[in-house]
């Protein structure tokens, strides 16, 4: 068995799992992504690697659910940058940024279980941490507010 699962594209757009041998969904491509399992796509004829063209549509279809990642203005940004000479640093810098996001999620999650660990009490301590945010979020609201109400200039 190799570290990487290999799916094959057929020529009637269907997906294999050689792992598992038969037919899988994008759904189920998906699953592996979220799995974390490491997965290379290949074409049947040409054994060209079309992962990215794959997940692509695995993108495409989450997008078209209820909650998109991907604004209208966002998707937009993206495009503008395609054959800019800025191309290759923007996909790095978005490469970047998730992986940056994703290392504060990680060590967010980690404080939060530390701290409620060790409470003896673990919903007075988000209740708590909870009560320290109420005045933050009073200030403002109350900012917000009183721009609301100000007369716009002509």
């Amino acid at each position: 068995m190799t570290d990487v699962r290999i799916i094959k594209k057929y020529p009637n757009r269907r997906l294999y799992d050689t792992e598992i041998s038969r037919y899988i969904t994008l759904e189920e491509i998906r699953q592996l992504v979220l799995q974390n399992i490491k997965f290379r796509v290949e074409d049947k004829r040409s054994r060209e690697d079309i992962t990215r063209s794959i997940l692509l549509q695995v993108i495409a279809e989450q997008e078209q659910g209820g909650d998109p990642i991907f604004t209208t203005e966002l998707l937009t940004f993206i495009l503008r940058f395609y054959g800019d000479p800025m191309q290759g640093s923007i996909s790095r810098y978005l490469e970047l940024s998730i992986r940056l996001f994703l290392d504060q999620q990680v060590n967010f999650t980690e404080q939060l279980r530390g701290m409620l660990g060790q409470a003896h009490q673990p919903l007075s301590l988000l209740k708590e941490l909870a009560d320290r945010q109420v005045p933050i979020w009073r200030s403002v609201r109350k900012e917000f507010l009183k721009n609301l109400s100000r007369p716009k200039a002509p």
